[in-house]
């Protein structure tokens, strides 16, 4: 099967709302708009890291990838770029009551993943801004499983599983979803196409915004974690707009323990944008 038929079956941003764009989605995605950058490779080896990347310019409909293949195909667990999902379960069925929502954790929790380790008692904006895994894990909790069933199945995300811990279950390798559909998610979250209330999608987006100023808006969330075989995952998806034009973009990336993995992923996708030519104000 060529590469552009089975990317359209694949794709994940078009496989879970086909029906809604087919025509867009038939002229877009094929063999002609996908171009795969092997020059990308450098930047990887030069940060001591192996992975995937991927860049979609939604004005064109093209994409840029490095590995496409294993942005396509390889499944991983999302670590805290799951926290986007989490902070919209909780904001539609009420256990997020509205931003302001404290919830307590104890100094070791807030020590997690990336996050802001000098607030014990964070707000929901302060725990999105900052990326508090403790604080959606929380959120978890009250929730309850079913209903984090309930949403991961609305959404068709990754592989479904929560498994037994419902605190956990995309830290510990039991829900895994690929770079492609990641892409999707932040691209549905950024038009508002998620099955959420506007409202708070519109919310978790102002929150994403890590940079904006004249030439462009820079927006991410970032993850890691540790891999049953002991290396170190990490993800970074977002998007960066240049000229009221945004582009999607999400990096997957393996390390082994002696990496700063967080502050390389950042880096690393900064080099990536940098390399395509972004950050100037001319796309």
């Amino acid at each position: 099967m060529q590469k552009g038929s089975r990317f359209l079956r694949r794709l994940g941003f078009f496989k879970s709302w086909a029906l809604l764009l087919p025509v867009i989605w038939l002229q877009a995605c094929n063999s002609n708009n996908i171009h795969e950058d092997a020059s990308l490779g450098n930047d990887f080896t030069q940060h001591g890291v192996t992975g995937s990347f991927a860049l979609f310019d939604n004005g064109a409909g093209s994409f840029t990838t490095y590995h496409f293949k294993q942005y396509l195909d390889s499944a991983y667990q999302p670590n805290a770029t799951f926290n986007i999902v989490t902070a919209l379960i909780g904001l539609q069925t009420g256990t997020i009551a509205n931003e302001r929502m404290v919830i307590p954790l104890p100094p070791a929790a807030v020590t997690q993943g990336n996050n802001d380790s000098s607030n014990h008692s964070p707000n929901f904006d302060t725990a999105m801004a900052h990326n508090i895994t403790a604080y959606f894990q929380e959120v978890a909790r009250r929730t309850g499983k079913e209903k984090m069933q309930f949403w991961l199945d609305s959404l068709k995300y990754g592989n479904h599983l929560i498994g037994n811990s419902v605190d956990s279950f995309w830290m510990n390798n039991t829900l895994t979803i690929t770079a492609d559909e990641q892409l999707g998610l932040i691209k549905r979250l950024y038009f508002g196409q998620l099955p959420f209330d506007k409202t708070w999608q519109v919310l978790i987006k102002r929150l994403l915004m890590k940079e904006n100023n004249a030439n462009y808006q820079l927006a991410y969330i970032t993850g890691e974690g540790v891999l049953p075989n002991q290396q170190q995952i990490g993800w970074v998806l977002g998007w960066i707009e240049e000229n009221k034009h945004p582009y999607f973009f999400v990096l997957n990336t393996e390390a082994p323990g002696n990496v700063a993995l967080a502050a390389t992923n950042l880096q690393l996708t900064r080099d990536l944008l940098s390399h395509l030519g972004f950050f100037k104000g001319k796309k």
